[in-house]
């Protein structure tokens, strides 16, 4: 709370936060500009004077030339920004390029935000724009990691830091408590500054509550998969219900990971999809469930991923494709730095006679540390190579 409190002190002390010069947008660009996304209360855009027929085309013509040649737009998109904008001078947007540059945004970064938010251009830097990036470095979230947030959606720039910004917070605060998972569900969605809590998200927090997911599951929903907890509370509601028709325990993880794994047209199709390549490796129905059930991401793997892991499994080191449906969780790891140089080291001692019957979940989950100490370290006098082939120097067949 503290933050909280020294935050509003900041930005309250900033003068008005009204920044539009009443030359420079026509009665056009402000028909076209969309009124949900600015704030009520510091509306950057009041009442503004028609230019006069003969600065028109002058006006337009160096508003498409500077979003060229300062900004990077290309022309196509500066003749379009054109009409939502025009700048009759370059102060004011310079102020406000020279303000992302400071604060880390790349030449690239800037050219997709103003190409996104052309109108932005038009912010008093210091009174509008500096005061929200400067609350978002405070709650934790770096300079780069801020830049490719507002860069992939710039929206949350046009809302009210004290209307708007700060009340989000102080409400994503008494549900997760740490900044760092705030920061965290940022870089997933920005909208989660930007709906109100009270239509969905908090509608949807005390359903997860009412049929018995414990807060620390509704936390890490919250943390990583935001977009989940964010959709509309009847389809959230269909969502849960079939989750425990399937017999997903609410106290569990998995049943919020199962939540989020079939939330959403997208991840349904997704699911689907994977469902088809499964029972192409011969899993059953039954045993499609019986993964998902234990690890619910499994079936929002992408069908490249799960082909190339199968075919190794399968095909390179002739394991029933059952054994992976029992063990869904080594789909997860990576081909190249994980599952091949560990089975490689499998591979030779298992040919030298040295293991018997280790299982993947052995080989595959436990950390490096204890892997190598399990498996290399203590082998190392009877096959001094192991390491390097472990480390891809060596091919197994050469021990």
């Amino acid at each position: 709370m503290d933050i909280i409190r020294n935050t509003r002190s900041f930005t309250l002390s900033y003068p008005s936060l009204s920044f539009i010069n009443k030359k420079t947008i026509s009665i056009t660009s402000l028909r076209q500009l969309n009124p949900p996304l600015l704030s009520l209360q510091t509306n950057p855009f009041p009442k503004l004077s028609v230019y006069k027929t003969s600065t028109t085309d002058q006006v337009s013509s160096f508003t498409v030339d500077y979003l060229v040649r300062s900004c990077g737009l290309s022309l196509e998109a500066a003749t379009s920004a054109s009409l939502k904008i025009q700048l009759d001078s370059p102060e004011k947007p310079n102020s406000v390029l020279t303000l992302l540059k400071t604060k880390g945004f790349t030449k690239t970064q800037i050219s997709k935000l103003i190409k996104k938010r052309p109108f932005l251009l038009l912010a008093h830097p210091q009174n509008t724009l500096l005061p929200k990036l400067e609350f978002f470095y405070s709650i934790g979230v770096s300079n780069s990691d801020l830049a490719r947030i507002l860069t992939s959606d710039p929206t949350v720039l046009t809302r009210s830091l004290e209307n708007q910004i700060i009340p989000s917070y102080n409400y994503l605060k008494s549900i997760l408590f740490a900044n760092e998972k705030i920061v965290s569900a940022l870089k997933r969605t920005t909208w989660i500054f930007l709906e109100d809590h009270s239509k969905n998200l908090g509608p949807n927090i005390e359903l997860l509550s009412e049929v018995g997911v414990p807060h620390s599951c509704v936390s890490l929903l919250l943390t990583h998969f935001p977009e989940a907890m964010m959709q509309r509370h009847g389809e959230f509601g269909k969502t849960v219900k079939e989750v425990n028709e399937m017999g997903f325990d609410p106290k569990k993880s998995t049943f919020v990971l199962a939540v989020h794994a079939i939330s959403g047209e997208g991840n349904k199709s997704i699911w689907k999809r994977c469902f088809e390549v499964y029972s192409r490796w011969g899993w059953s129905k039954d045993e499609i469930f019986a993964a998902f059930n234990k690890h619910p991401h499994c079936m929002m793997l992408s069908e490249k991923k799960i082909m190339r892991t199968m075919d190794f499994f399968v095909n390179k080191m002739g394991l029933s494709s059952k054994v992976i449906a029992d063990c869904p969780v080594v789909l997860f790891f990576s081909l190249e730095k994980r599952i091949i140089p560990r089975c490689r080291v499998i591979q030779v001692l298992m040919n030298r006679g040295l293991v018997k019957d280790v299982s993947l979940a052995t080989v595959l989950i436990r950390v490096e540390g204890f892997f190598l100490e399990r498996f290399v370290t203590k082998f190392e006098e009877e096959v001094p190579q192991l390491l390097s082939v472990y480390q891809g120097k060596i091919d197994p067949d050469e021990v």
